[in-house]
């Protein structure tokens, strides 16, 4: 195998060491980013920094995957904001209370919501979030736990579910390496799914933790005691920025349907919009936001429960909520940039490859990717960057090129998970109404246990296989 080029060696995983310091230094993730991005550019453009800084910033803006990001997710502040200003999400919250009677039945519940709405991990951390947090808290549970639970849920569900938007971008990735046929690439990551073992290990230790089978760890229990003695659930030092909505004047009786009807029209829509043209199976969020979106405010229209002028005022406000978790992304995508310039994936790979062998090389992909996603906090960007480069390395020596597949997944959602300013858990933090660090800080040990017995798992599975 020809080695790659990764100009500045050891250097380049000095940037998301400044970010991950500065993070917990300070307790807040966008201040440990942005100085991270700063410090990068300075190894890299000395005292022209700041242009490498601009000019960055401008090629992450202009980039189609962020503008998709950015109105995806706003979209979804708009829809979600329709739905809680119509009572719709309070009414549903009060029919699941009559369902739950205790913390355990309220935490499953939650389990079960995320498993339900599988198609997006930025709908799904909204939707569980926004819903079950007034459930949670009349049981006096800790917002951390909520968060973990949401959290945990999201991207892990959508690597090991058949049709997700994740499932359908790594199929695509599948396709552009090569190893997929053009259209096949969702068929061939059918087969990666049983090897996807963090996923799996993540969802499945959610019960195991409800039930009490499995501890909880020092933060969490912190939290749960100051839940249970105080009542306050939501931790200090917590930013409320996800907008508080009130009802809308009109409305006199909310119906749970104001939120289960556009919630199925999002779903549905994101599915069953297929381009002919287009081989293979493909869904697309923005389609289905947009189109979730639409018929809402129509739906509320018509239904009276609101004018036009506050309909409208809605979705913008809707929109705005969600702007400090997209300038988390938009950082996270400059660091992203910042390492692809100093060859950090690369750095990483060349550094383990004298090490690897046939039974070995899933676990040691797994590890590797793994520091990657967990400092950079880049999920889709490493499996662009990585795919093709593991799969000839596993082809070449003779190694399930399936598992190692499963074990470069297995590491970006590892990322996605418990990255302190992760897209995911920023998202989780705003629909939970919580402190992102607490969050992030408070479910790590969760993530770094099902982190080590994923690497047990790809340790067997890769000496059998």
């Amino acid at each position: 195998m020809e080695e790659l080029s990764s100009a500045y060696g050891w250097l380049s995983i000095v940037p998301p060491l400044v970010v991950i310091v500065v993070s917990i230094l300070l307790r807040s993730s966008f201040e440990g980013l942005l100085i991270g991005c700063v410090a990068g550019f300075i190894l890299i453009d000395g005292w022209g920094f700041f242009d490498g800084f601009i000019s960055s910033l401008y090629t992450v803006m202009s980039s189609e995957d962020t503008i998709w990001v950015i109105v995806v997710c706003g979209l979804y502040g708009s829809v979600m904001g329709l739905m809680v200003r119509s009572g719709g999400a309070m009414k549903f919250g009060e029919r699941m209370m009559q369902y739950m009677k205790s913390k355990k039945s309220a935490l499953f519940g939650t389990w079960l919501l995320g498993i339900l709405v599988f198609i997006d991990d930025y709908l799904s951390a909204l939707t569980a979030g926004i819903t079950m947090r007034n459930v949670t808290d009349k049981f006096k549970i800790p917002r951390e736990y909520l968060a973990y639970i949401v959290n945990t849920l999201s991207p892990p569900l959508c690597v090991i579910v058949p049709i997700s938007t994740w499932t359908l971008f790594i199929g695509k990735q599948l396709e552009t390496s090569g190893f997929a046929a053009e259209g096949q690439g969702l068929a061939s990551y059918f087969s990666v799914i049983p090897f996807v073992a963090y996923g799996w290990v993540s969802i499945l230790m959610i019960p195991l933790f409800i039930f009490g089978i499995l501890p909880h760890f020092k933060k969490m229990k912190l939290a749960i005691n100051r839940a249970e003695t105080t009542g306050q659930t939501i931790p200090e030092g917590t930013k409320l920025s996800m907008v508080q909505f009130d009802a809308f004047p009109k409305l006199v009786n909310p119906k749970a349907r104001y939120f289960l009807v556009p919630l199925l029209v999002v779903l549905i829509s994101t599915v069953i919009f297929q381009d002919p043209s287009t081989p293979g199976i493909e869904i697309d969020a923005l389609k289905g936001v947009l189109i979730g979106v639409a018929f809402t405010f129509f739906y509320f229209l018509i239904s009276k429960i609101a004018t036009v002028q506050l309909l409208t005022e809605t979705i913008f406000t809707g929109f705005n909520s969600m702007l400090f978790a997209l300038a988390l992304v938009v950082v996270s995508l400059m660091l992203k940039e910042v390492g692809d310039k100093m060859g950090l994936t690369e750095y990483v790979i060349n550094s383990v490859t004298p090490y690897v062998n046939k039974a070995f090389l899933p676990v040691i992909i797994f590890i590797a990717l793994s520091l990657i996603s967990f400092t950079t906090g880049s999920s889709w960007g490493l499996y662009v960057v990585a795919i093709p480069i593991v799969i000839p390395l596993a082809q070449h020596i003779d190694s399930n090129v399936y598992l190692n597949i499963g074990a470069i997944i297995s590491a970006g959602v590892f990322g996605a998970n418990a990255c302190l300013y992760s897209d995911a858990t920023v998202l989780t933090s705003q629909s939970c109404e919580t402190n992102n660090m607490q969050h992030g800080l408070s479910q790590l040990p969760y993530a770094l246990l099902a982190w080590g017995v994923s690497c047990l798992v790809y340790i067997v599975l890769g000496l059998i296989i």
